[in-house]
């Protein structure tokens, strides 16, 4: 069994950090966003393609730094192929059938037991489906009685949106759907090629646990206060020496923080300073990132290297890589 893992996009909605990081890379819980996604996979995958497209020389180093319990490759793209194309492009000597998942998805799915399913029902594929209150941003699914998709419609209005059942960004495909996918061209899977696919046996996997697109600032610190309150944070997880507060905070390598206070649900990349009297909450401080005396960060995603003033104030913030902030 193995793994394709979709790295695309710019992260346009995590600008200015993601002008010098793909937000795959942005740690989240203790450890990057996209080792969070690979955690779900069970441990008898044998291996793992990354399909890449921006900034992929930075995703391919990292993962090459940083081992996973898998064989890991890179397969970059020269030109932006959407999520069918990539597919397409990295896609070579898929397992049959094989696991495709999202890069920016937090979740608490049992991919085991969707691949139980695919394999019972033996159809063309399996589709973990996340229920949401507004579906409007997301492929929608109808189902039948016995969660087969008898119909999907990519991004719908809310009046056509057949039910509150989403593409969740986890999925068990048959190889054979790689060669529905058109080459040579970018190509939207969800668009042009699943609504094709109904005929021959799709079927939902209904998510009972927690779910989340951590695509956007806000979302992707709830997702980080998911993955602490599920026990799912890795680094160390604990209050820097010499600090106080509530925590949980995870730290990713050494920090100083002697004299600092930490509200809830922290973040700490390694060689993170931060003076005494500063106060960090609900916060991501990412390497190198210097926070000076009685600064107060809450709620924001501070970049790696970045430098925040003594009595400065971040409140939903997204700070760029060696950005300076200055005291307000």
């Amino acid at each position: 069994m193995k793994a394709l893992v979709l790295i695309g996009g710019f992260g346009t909605r995590l600008r200015p950090l993601t002008y010098s990081i793909p937000k795959q890379l942005v740690p989240i819980a203790g450890k990057a966003m996209l080792y969070h996604v690979l955690d779900l996979l069970p441990d008898d995958v044998e291996e793992v393609a990354l399909a890449t497209g921006y900034r992929s020389d930075d995703v391919a180093r990292y993962v090459r730094e940083h081992p996973a319990r898998w064989p890991m490759r890179t397969v970059a793209e020269s030109e932006p192929l959407g999520t069918g194309g990539g597919m397409k492009n990295a896609g070579a000597g898929m397992s049959d059938p094989f696991f495709l998942l999202n890069s920016d998805v937090i979740a608490s799915a049992d991919l085991a037991a969707m691949r139980a399913r695919q394999v019972a029902h033996g159809g063309i594929g399996t589709m973990a489906l996340a229920e949401v209150d507004d579906p409007r941003p997301y492929g929608v699914a109808a189902l039948a009685d016995d969660d087969r998709i008898t119909h999907f419609v990519e991004k719908p209005e809310p009046k056509d949106a057949p039910s509150r059942w989403i593409n969740a960004g986890l999925a068990v495909w048959r190889r054979s759907v790689l060669d529905r996918i058109p080459a040579g061209r970018p190509v939207s899977f969800e668009r042009e090629v699943v609504p094709g696919l109904l005929a021959e046996g799709l079927y939902g996997y209904r998510l009972a646990g927690f779910w989340d697109d951590a695509g956007t600032p806000e979302r992707l610190l709830r997702s980080q206060r998911l993955l602490f309150d599920a026990g799912r944070a890795g680094g160390t997880v604990a209050l820097p020496a010499g600090a106080e507060g509530a925590g949980p905070v995870a730290s990713i390598g050494p920090v100083d923080a002697t004299g600092a206070r930490f509200g809830r649900y922290v973040t700490l990349g390694s060689g993170v300073s931060i003076a005494p009297g500063a106060v960090v909450d609900d916060s991501v401080v990412m390497d190198g990132a210097r926070i000076g005396p009685r600064a107060r960060v809450v709620g924001s995603i501070v970049g790696p290297g970045a430098r925040i003033a003594a009595d400065a104030e971040l409140r939903g913030q997204v700070v760029a890589a060696d950005a300076d902030v200055p005291a307000r």
